[in-house]
């Protein structure tokens, strides 16, 4: 997935790659600068304690642990690069335990901020391993706004890249996941496009790419919506025409009346997005 920025000054996040396709780690600069012995102010998997030690992860890692002959010793924590160290320390709220999505421009805001402190390139390899973190895109999949270097929120992100995000994350569990993780990526595809406001033509249009998989995923999302809509249109016909109220007609029926009042709101949005877009086709003099 492309972060729309340029290619020469600001970060990109996860290209798309074809769902088959294994997911790589992120690179860290050649080179880099031994870390500092206290953790990483960044939070994230090799977080450590205030002494610098590795904090234990889990019962596995106890001492004693039988480790299979053959098998690899444990891997050497990823270090951080350096510059993004800085930026955790100086922005904690975008760059630390929490990551949230960079407003456009952010390369030449940082720079103007600290002329001193980073070095051009420097600074385009360490936001270009920040935009593409897990983490990162788990924030852009959720569909947070862009943030500003104060952590005000400034614009909304364009459904194009929450729908690559959500993808991107998707891929990356996949490879070590132990259940199917189809089914919550097509609900959250849902809720995307829902958040968006466009119609059903109008998104496709804007999200699909070349990776065909990825595409008939979200072709299913579809299927899922639309079944999902009749079934909503149908109840709200039925408690219509019952002239029960909501508690009265979700016993009726077995229902939950919290269920029920979800299903019954969700087609009169429904309902009222179609009477919106039929008046806004309609040519102007028809509209009165």
């Amino acid at each position: 997935m492309t972060d729309s920025v340029s290619a020469q000054e600001q970060p990109h996040t996860a290209p798309v790659e074809p769902l088959a396709a294994p997911v790589a780690a992120a690179p860290t600069e050649a080179g880099a600068p031994p870390q500092r012995t206290g953790g990483s102010r960044r939070g994230g998997r090799n977080r450590r304690n205030a002494d610098g030690r590795q904090a234990p992860r889990s019962a596995e890692g106890a001492e004693g642990a039988t480790v299979p002959a053959g098998a690899p010793g444990p891997r050497a924590p990823q270090r951080v690069h350096p510059a993004l160290e800085q930026l955790a320390g100086l922005y904690p709220h975008l760059f630390g335990a929490v990551f949230r999505p960079l407003k456009r421009g952010i390369f030449q805001d940082l720079l103007a901020a600290h002329p001193e402190l980073f070095e051009r390139e420097a600074l385009k390899v360490a936001l270009g391993i920040h935009t593409r973190s897990t983490r990162y895109l788990q924030s852009v999949a959720a569909g947070d706004k862009r943030h500003d270097l104060q952590g005000q929120p400034v614009e909304d992100m364009a459904p194009e890249h929450v729908h690559h995000a959500l993808l991107e994350v998707y891929r990356r569990k996949k490879a070590r996941a132990t259940e199917d993780l189809l089914p919550k990526l097509r609900n959250r595809m849902i809720a995307a496009f829902e958040a968006s406001g466009l119609t059903r033509e109008a998104y496709t249009e804007l999200v699909q790419s070349r990776d065909e998989a990825a595409n008939a995923i979200l072709e299913e999302a579809f299927a899922e919506w639309s079944a999902r809509n009749a079934k909503d249109e149908a109840l709200l016909r039925a408690f219509e025409a019952s002239g029960q109220t909501l508690e009265a007609f979700a016993d009726m029926y077995g229902m939950v009346p919290r269920t029920a009042a979800q299903q019954v709101e969700r087609a009169r949005r429904l309902a009222a997005a179609r009477a919106q877009a039929t008046v806004a086709a309609a040519p102007a003099g028809q509209s009165s």
